[in-house]
């Protein structure tokens, strides 16, 4: 335990710290590295691997992963615009190259390989963006000669068509869900909202009928006609599962299911332990968005309150869609469960979304005296 009393980084790092936020990202790792146990297994022998390759490989990605997210949340809030705008040229560039020299998976350039690791650039680029994003949003109302708003719109016109080049719909969607969230939050004149709701509207439609696997999707989706395997066996896992679920290691759907360990993860927790079970899993996330909205809504300084807002909404609304499908209450999309699905690019970049939550929300008692004081003066701090 460390003491009040002790001086240096740690010991400040400790008493500053959300702890509750800490505790919540450990716990979601620790339930996604006990699922493996029962998720991957069947999948690494489908594939002829040893049953607990999977397994192995989650453990390994889980100790740099949460090295990432605790030396992030050492940073200060410049420096996590600093480090948000190298990790996003950087992983913007990778993904440029994955078009071209990219590994070709169900027919989309997402990965690209780096010393033998095959990197999902998208997945960094997300937190990156949101942190940029609340930087050029809270400049423009800190200063409203800067054209941040207008910067910013240029900035998701880039990554959105990256994600529309790979192609990869449901990034995309999220991306633009967190932004227009974000932008929202920064006083978006209602003429924006009407005309990027129809730009959004307008999107959509055109997917469907630019995409055969997006329209194919839907209407499997509105239609229940087509390969649905997938999502059927899924909903028929957490059926069996009932409430309190058939126990450790007795699932028999699961073994079927073909992306039981990463994107269907959840039906093979409600499987194995329940609905109950799921519940609370789904509760630790509404905690982790309710809590970074209450640090927004609590906050001044306009960069940290839009980081924040914009980071636990990426986190809430992409555990949204995964659940969704999950339940068939949306068409069938790849896209992890945060901090639970086995994958080494999503681990390490919620991860990175988790460290720049602590540090924004960390408690700095010299930044609060300066802030009520200038507040009671009549003068605005500028931003940090």
């Amino acid at each position: 335990m460390v003491s009040r009393a002790e001086r240096g980084p740690v010991a400040d790092w400790f008493w500053t710290i959300d702890r509750f936020f800490l505790a919540a990202f450990i716990l979601l790792m620790g339930i996604g590295f006990m699922l493996s146990f029962a998720a991957s297994p069947a999948v690494a022998e489908r594939l002829g691997l040893d049953s607990f390759h999977f397994v192995k490989r989650h453990a390994m990605f889980l100790i740099p992963a949460i090295a990432v997210m605790i030396g992030i949340s050492f940073l200060s809030p410049r420096q996590v615009r600093r480090t948000a705008m190298i990790l996003l040229i950087v992983s913007l560039a990778m993904m440029v190259l994955a078009l071209f020299f990219g590994v070709e998976v169900k027919g989309s350039r997402r990965w690209i390989t780096i010393a033998g690791l095959s990197i999902q650039p998208s997945e960094f680029m997300k937190p990156a963006f949101v942190v940029i994003c609340a930087w050029l949003f809270s400049e423009h109302a800190r200063q409203p000669e800067i054209p941040g708003n207008l910067f910013a719109i240029i900035l998701f016109g880039i990554v959105a068509a990256l994600l529309v080049a790979q192609p990869d719909l449901g990034q995309t969607i999220l991306t633009t869900a967190v932004w227009g969230g974000m932008f929202f939050m920064a006083g978006m004149p209602w003429i924006w909202i009407v005309l990027l709701g129809g730009l959004a509207v307008g999107g959509f439609v055109s997917a469907y009928f630019l995409f055969p696997h997006v329209a194919g999707r839907i209407d499997r989706f509105l239609t229940g006609e087509g390969d649905t395997f997938q999502v059927d066996t899924a909903r028929e896992a957490i059926i069996r599962g009932d409430w309190f679920g058939q126990g450790p290691g007795e699932g028999i759907v699961k073994r079927i299911i073909p992306d039981s360990h990463t994107d269907f993860i959840f039906s093979v927790a409600a499987e194995e332990f329940g609905i109950v079970f799921c519940m609370v899993l789904v509760a630790i996330f509404a905690f982790v968005v309710l809590r970074g909205l209450n640090h927004a809504f609590r906050e001044r300084n306009d960069f940290t309150r839009f980081a924040v807002a914009g980071l636990v909404l990426q986190i809430g609304i992409q555990s949204m869609i995964n659940v969704g499908v999950n339940l068939e209450l949306l068409p069938a999309k790849g896209m992890t469960l945060p901090l639970i699905s086995y994958g080494g690019s999503s681990m390490t970049a919620i991860c990175v979304t988790a460290g720049f939550i602590l540090a924004l929300t960390r408690h700095r008692p010299e930044k609060r005296a300066s802030e009520r004081s200038l507040f009671r003066g009549g003068i605005i701090a500028p931003a940090e």
